[in-house]
């Protein structure tokens, strides 16, 4: 629930932003929106590459079903 209000209240935020759009993120670094949504793409994907090894782990199946 809170992970799904999270990406509503991203999109609204964005919702009018081109993907070339920069601003000024932590550290004093110049992002692109393209550049965010990038990584956070990396970010997910790693994560959700550390449950299935757990799931491996723990039922001891690889793959997909």
């Amino acid at each position: 629930m809170v992970f799904t209000e999270e990406c509503d209240l991203a999109r609204k935020a964005v919702a009018r932003a081109s993907l070339d759009d920069e601003f000024t993120g932590g550290r004093g670094r110049t992002l692109s929106l393209r550049w965010v949504y990038t990584r956070m793409i990396e970010e997910y994907a790693w994560h959700n590459g550390h449950a299935d090894r757990l799931r491996e782990t723990v039922d001891g199946t690889t793959g997909y079903f």
